[in-house]
């Protein structure tokens, strides 16, 4: 029976190099007792080192996995992870093998190893010492339930770089002291401060945003167990918080007022209270009054205002879109919003003047989906735009433009009323019904969502080229 004393219970490395040697001279896990130096020794083991220990492959999820579960405090861990990887080393498809019990095993125990990082990330609440050679120093005390700090302290050596501190756990200690992260023996929470100045202003911070209309105690204490609460400063104020949130919640519910959106009041007072009916929309402002009432699709029951089109009756050029955006929404103008500053530059690089075109999208209201505060732009569907293509036939028809550009896939469904790629158009000058012209483009936000900026550029260049070709024919 070869026995392995381990000196420094959590240590990845000094483990790593007694189970490779092992390895390497074939000793099976059953001929293996592992244990601690504070442990008594076995009767019958055999203290030899193990051999040196040659190159070993393993799987590498495998030695991830094992860096984080030896600091497991089980004292059956070294001996459970060596049958591991002495598998493993037969068998490079273990880990996919979920119900196996020493596969079930670890992956249970990587499971708590992990969560008690993300614990310690999250409640390590750190005392100012004083300051020294201009750099602040600070410490902090932290009881993980396990030997996580080598694992966690390189996460607050990058956060906290600019500062001096030290944590303290009941195994060990991480200072960053002078650039440098070391690691020193445990200790205990008298070496810490009780309190200091930062800590009472974060107190009065988290009285301040605590919601009592929202606070939900079960899922509160499964995120923030209340074993964590000693050393947490904000931890003395959840009670008294906690008592006064039905009251509190009370005084909100009185004090509550509900006040119509003020945008909501300033496009009723622009739309006629009856809807117009088609025969009696003779102007483009009769449009921009009855797009607001228009119930063709359902987008229209959740956008702020319709967003009819903007310039001059007689512009010779329409530049037609796909739908408005959350500013265009709101403002309840095209093109106003991050695309329209893009629109505007390449515009004016092409030699175009906005106020003489006529800007205009193929859906008149904003289609998104709410996402806590924001909304998220959605693609409108085929059967939406034809929905919405008798309002840009409308806008056609009274503007009477000699040329036509579509910037994206729906407004080219928009204004041909089939679905064609821009890439199968793009580049040439088509003739509609009537005799007016057509050029199909890119739209401008499509130039915002690129991440090569390379790439980016090149697509500007091309967009701003389209419109100058726009500008030749219509001159």
């Amino acid at each position: 029976m070869r026995e392995v004393v381990l000196a420094r219970p959590g240590d990845f490395a000094e483990w790593r190099d007694a189970a490779r040697g092992l390895l390497t001279g074939g000793v099976a896990p059953e001929n293996v007792s592992w244990r601690g130096a504070d442990e008594g020794a076995s009767l019958f083991g055999d203290n030899a080192p193990p051999e040196s220990g040659a190159a070993i492959s393993l799987p590498r999820e495998l030695l991830a996995m094992a860096d984080r579960v030896i600091c497991h405090r089980d004292p059956t861990v070294p001996a459970r992870l060596y049958r591991i990887v002495w598998r493993g080393l037969r068998d490079r498809q273990l880990l996919a093998r979920r119900t196996d019990p020493d596969v079930d095993w670890l992956s249970k125990t990587d499971k708590a190893i992990r969560r008690d990082i993300h614990k310690m990330h999250a409640f390590v609440r750190f005392r100012r010492l004083g300051e020294q050679a201009g750099r602040e120093s600070f410490a902090a005390w932290f009881e993980p339930d396990h030997r996580i700090l080598r694992l966690t302290a390189p996460f607050f050596q990058r956060r906290f770089y600019g500062m001096e501190w030290a944590i303290v756990t009941p195994d060990a200690r991480a200072i960053w002291h002078d650039e440098t992260l070391s690691y020193g023996a445990g200790g205990t929470k008298d070496e810490v401060p009780d309190s200091d100045v930062v800590e009472d202003q974060w107190r009065t911070y988290y009285g301040a945003i605590f919601n009592p209309a929202r606070i939900k105690i079960d899922a509160m204490r499964a995120e923030m167990p209340k074993k964590y609460w000693k050393n947490l400063p904000e931890a003395q104020d959840i009670a008294p918080l906690l008592a006064g949130a039905g009251a509190r919640v009370e005084r909100m519910r009185e004090a509550a007022v509900s006040m119509a959106n003020p945008l909501t009041d300033k496009w009723r007072t622009r739309v006629a209270d009856e809807l117009l009916l088609d025969d009696d929309i003779q102007t483009l402002d009769d449009v921009a009054r009855a797009v607001d009432r228009c119930t063709r699709c359902p987008i229209g029951c959740n956008a702020t205002q319709g967003v009819a089109g903007e310039g001059p009756a007689g512009a010779r050029i329409m530049l037609v879109g796909e739908q408005p955006g959350d500013q265009e929404d709101l403002q309840g103008r095209p093109f106003v919003g991050p695309a329209g500053q893009v629109l505007n530059e390449a515009l004016e690089e092409a030699g175009l003047d906005r106020p003489r075109l006529f800007l205009t999208n193929a859906v008149k209201h904003f289609k998104y989906e709410p996402r806590g505060k924001r909304r998220l732009h959605q693609n409108p569907t085929a059967r939406e735009i034809d929905s919405c293509r008798w309002w840009l036939d409308k806008e056609r028809a009274l503007v009477q433009p000699d040329l036509i550009v579509t910037l994206g896939g729906s407004a080219l469904r928009g204004v041909t009323g089939k679905s064609t790629s821009v890439t199968s158009m793009r580049g040439a000058v088509h003739e509609l019904a009537g005799g007016t012209k057509l050029i199909a483009t890119i739209h401008p936000s499509y130039l915002l969502r690129l991440p090569d900026r390379a790439r980016a550029a090149e697509e500007r260049a091309a967009f701003v080229a389209d419109l100058a070709r726009v500008r030749k024919l219509a001159a």
